[in-house]
């Protein structure tokens, strides 16, 4: 299990919003929210059934919109989630891991700890670097979101090819319209 920190909660929350954009939907059985735990350090046993699977889509779809919203908005689903589903934090050594903070109850499914890990984790990403660096990517075929934690270079894409495909296209697009432009008119 990796141990719980801020960094790999944010990173919960966007990759989990990022199992479905335009691209197919990433988590169509159990046992690929079972594969998304064990990328994210969570270990085995991990048992999960098509009730796990539904609620767990549940929860990314709640949190897709602090994303896209603005501060205020964004401010009360993270609250709302961590008013339904966080807990007061406690230390835990559960099956042989080393100790590391919960927020979500002892008994919390795998679809409540997610809500309120990432609610967590986005909640103090949001404190600390405020909700500008929480957003969505500005290219017009791209749905995946991010975090910039990097306070001094605003980021727009969502990675490097996203921002290069878009570049090209608006240069492809204004090449296009001059060389319209200078057709004579018959």
């Amino acid at each position: 299990m990796e141990i719980q920190t801020p960094d790999r909660l944010i990173r919960l929350a966007v990759d989990l919003v990022n199992t479905r954009t335009r691209d197919p939907e990433q988590l169509n059985e159990p046992d690929d929210v079972r594969g998304f735990l064990l990328e994210h350090g969570e270990s085995d046993p991990i048992t999960l059934d098509g009730g796990d699977l539904q609620a767990v889509r549940t929860v990314r779809e709640r949190i897709r919109p602090v994303f896209h919203a603005d501060p205020a908005e964004a401010a009360r689903v993270l609250n709302e989630l961590l008013a339904e589903y966080a807990v007061r934090p406690y230390l835990s050594d559960h099956d042989g891991s080393p100790w590391h903070l919960h927020v979500a109850k002892p008994e919390a499914t795998w679809a409540e700890w997610l809500a309120a890990s990432t609610a967590l984790g986005l909640a103090g990403f949001a404190a600390g670097h405020g909700f500008a660096a929480i957003d969505s990517c500005a290219a017009p075929d791209c749905e995946r979101v991010f975090v910039n934690p990097a306070e001094r270079r605003p980021r727009r894409f969502c990675s490097p090819t996203c921002s290069s495909r878009t570049r090209v296209a608006s240069y492809r697009a204004r090449k296009a319209g001059a060389e319209e432009a200078q057709k004579p008119a018959h």
